[in-house]
C-alpha cells in the first residue's frame, strides 16, 4: 500500500495527513461482545434464536396473527384507494370552479 507523505509548507496553514486504514488488530474490542465470535461465524452463537424440537408450534396463534396482519393491510389499502378517489374528485370539482363554470356541483336526483 502506498503511503502519502505530509506536505509541509512554511505557512503551516494546509496540511495533508497520512491515512492509516484500520485493521482488526487496531480496533478496540467492544465490552459486551461475546467471546465465542470467530472469523467463520462473526455473528456469534445464534442457537438461542432457534426453536427447540420439544416445543410445540403454536399454529393457531400464528394463523390469527397472520389473519390480523392481512386484515390490517387490506384496511390500509382500502383507505388509501378511497382517499385517492376522494382527492381526485375534489381536484376535478376545484378545477371546474376555477375555470369559472357554474355547473360543477353534483346534484343527486332521486330514481323513480
Amino acid at each position: 500500500m502506498k503511503t502519502q507523505q505530509p506536505i509541509i509548507r512554511e505557512d503551516d496553514e494546509h496540511r495533508v495527513l497520512r491515512f492509516v486504514p484500520r485493521t482488526s488488530e487496531t480496533l478496540p474490542q467492544h465490552p459486551t461482545a461475546p467471546e465465542s465470535r470467530t472469523a467463520l461465524n462473526p455473528a456469534g452463537d445464534l442457537s438461542r434464536y432457534t426453536a427447540s424440537a420439544n416445543e410445540p408450534d403454536d399454529f393457531r396463534h400464528r394463523m390469527l396473527a397472520n389473519s390480523a396482519a392481512v386484515a390490517f393491510t387490506a384496511l390500509l389499502v382500502g383507505a388509501g384507494i378511497w382517499l385517492a378517489i376522494t382527492i381526485a374528485d375534489l381536484r376535478k370539482t376545484q378545477d371546474c370552479v376555477l375555470m369559472g363554470r357554474r355547473d360543477c356541483a353534483r346534484i343527486a336526483t332521486p330514481h323513480i
